[in-house]
């Protein structure tokens, strides 16, 4: 039976030191109301929405980076998540003009692991708690949350597949020229780094999305930053057999909007990634144990 969701990506344009509060609250119910037109029941919106993405400058401001589930029908808050992988350093590069990313500095990883929730009244006829026996695929739509370069991390991924997972919600802001955080052996134009970054932000959808059987929706703010901060886009909706199936076409305020169908999961949770049959936790003990590289002995 089809359990279809009408989902949205609401990607931003560039917010700034000086914009106002409420011109970028404008902007996102503006952003929302389009959604809705739409027949959108839910709206993904990006990390940092209502700041320029400060953890870039030098600040003394103590923040908190949340991510929140808000269910209109409920009118509360059902989920939070915390950012876990904190790319970047705690202080500046002593180049003068590179793009820094201090959330080492500003914050704590997050503590709240990588827990899946149901998302209420999303389809219609989903099986409750109590009625019966459990059939996998039938209740409210199993959601998880990731913050920007979360969606990097295949062991996040992993611990909402083994939820059973049934889309992925992330939203990011991404630098599309930052030579000095990321590293490169070879010179590369502002224009072949940001095309790069676009690349590896959607092969991590795209991967992630088939290897788990689940659909993702990233939001992006994207564009000039301060007048200087180039921000890629890339907001996508992509599928449980890693096909990107709606995509942002700007760098501007746009929405994303795609009708899925979370029948669609059950091909690739029953056959090719079926955990239950073929996942083989006795070789994976690395993963767990183990954070930096051990190389083998040299010969």
């Amino acid at each position: 039976m089809p359990r279809t969701v009408k989902i949205a990506a609401a990607q931003m344009g560039p917010v700034h030191r000086d914009s106002t509060r409420q011109d970028t609250l404008s902007r996102m119910i503006k952003l929302l109301q389009s959604a809705s037109t739409r027949g959108a029941q839910l709206v993904l919106f990006p990390e940092t929405a209502f700041t320029t993405f400060f953890p870039r400058h030098l600040i003394s401001a103590q923040e908190e980076l949340d991510s929140v589930y808000y269910s209109a029908s409920q009118g509360k808050v059902i989920a939070k998540y915390r950012k876990v992988h904190l790319p970047g350093t705690k202080e500046p590069f002593e180049n003068p003009d590179a793009v820094n990313q201090l959330e080492k500095r500003y914050f704590e990883p997050g503590n709240l692991g990588f827990k899946a929730f149901r998302a209420p009244d999303l389809v219609l006829g989903a099986q409750k708690k109590g009625a019966g026996s459990v059939q996998p695929g039938n209740g409210d739509p199993i959601m998880g949350m990731m913050i920007c370069n979360d969606r990097r991390w295949a062991e996040g991924w992993r611990c909402y597949g083994l939820q059973g997972v049934e889309v992925v919600l992330c939203g990011y802001n991404t630098a599309g020229f930052a030579p000095d955080l990321w590293g490169t052996r070879t010179p590369m134009t502002q224009e072949q780094a940001e095309e790069d970054a676009v690349f590896h932000h959607k092969l991590v959808m795209q991967g992630n999305s088939y290897m788990n059987s689940c659909f993702s929706v990233s939001a992006a703010k994207a564009g000039l930053e301060d007048g200087k901060y180039d921000l890629i886009g890339g907001s996508c909706i992509t599928s449980p057999e890693g096909h990107v199936v709606a995509e942002a076409q700007t760098k501007d305020d746009e929405v994303v909007f795609a009708e899925i169908d979370l029948e669609d999961c059950r091909q690739g949770k029953e056959k090719t990634f079926d955990f239950d049959r073929h996942r083989r936790i006795d070789q994976y003990s690395p993963i767990a144990l183990q954070t930096g590289v051990i190389e083998p002995e040299l010969l």
